[in-house]
C-alpha cells in the first residue's frame, strides 16, 4: 500500500520526535534532567536577542505568561539568568548563564551522536542525500523558533 502525503507528515515529525526523545534521555543522563525541546527553542531564541519574556513570547508565538513560565523552570535550573537592563533599572534581561552554555553544548554533541547512529543505520551517502533532499524541499534554515507555538495555532492564528 502506497503511503500518503500524511504518512510522510507524520514519518518527518517521528524522525524529530525519535531525535529529540532520545536527546532528552542522554541529557538526563549527563546531569540535565527534565529538560525538554521547548526549553532548546527559548534559549536559543534569548540567544538570538529574545532578552525578556515578551520578546521570547512572541518569538516562540505563544503567550508572555506561557514564555515567563518557560523563563522561571530555565532561572529555577540554573540556565538563564534576569539582570538589570543598564538602560532602564525598572527592566531585567535574561541571559544564558555557563550552565545553560554547557547544556546547549551538550545538547549539540548529544544530536551529532544520533546523527552518527543514523548514518551508521543507513549509510553515509543515503544520509547525505536525505539531508540534501530535506533541504531542497524545506529550505536551508535550521531552525523556526515559533514551531511549538505554531502547532498549538488553528490555521487562523488563534489557539
Amino acid at each position: 500500500m502506497p503511503r500518503t502525503g500524511a504518512d510522510l507528515a507524520l514519518l518527518l515529525l517521528a524522525g524529530f520526535r525519535s531525535f529529540a526523545d532520545a536527546a532528552t534521555a542522554e541529557l538526563a543522563r549527563r546531569g540535565y534532567p527534565g529538560h525538554r525541546p521547548l526549553h532548546d527553542f527559548a534559549m536559543h531564541a534569548m540567544l538570538s536577542g529574545a532578552d525578556n519574556a515578551a520578546e521570547l513570547g512572541r518569538r516562540l508565538s505563544i503567550s508572555k505568561q506561557a514564555a515567563a513560565k518557560i523563563i522561571n523552570v530555565l532561572e529555577e535550573r540554573g540556565y538563564v539568568a534576569r539582570e538589570p537592563d543598564p538602560a532602564d533599572g525598572r527592566r531585567k534581561r535574561l541571559r544564558i548563564t555557563p550552565r545553560g552554555s554547557d547544556l546547549l553544548r551538550e545538547g549539540e554533541e548529544v544530536f551529532e551522536g544520533l546523527r552518527r547512529q543514523w548514518e551508521q543505520r543507513i549509510g553515509t551517502d543515503q544520509l547525505k542525500e536525505l539531508e540534501e533532499r530535506l533541504t531542497e524541499l524545506v529550505g536551508a534554515a535550521p531552525m523556526r523558533f515559533d514551531t511549538l507555538g505554531w502547532m498549538a495555532e488553528g490555521s487562523d492564528g488563534r489557539s
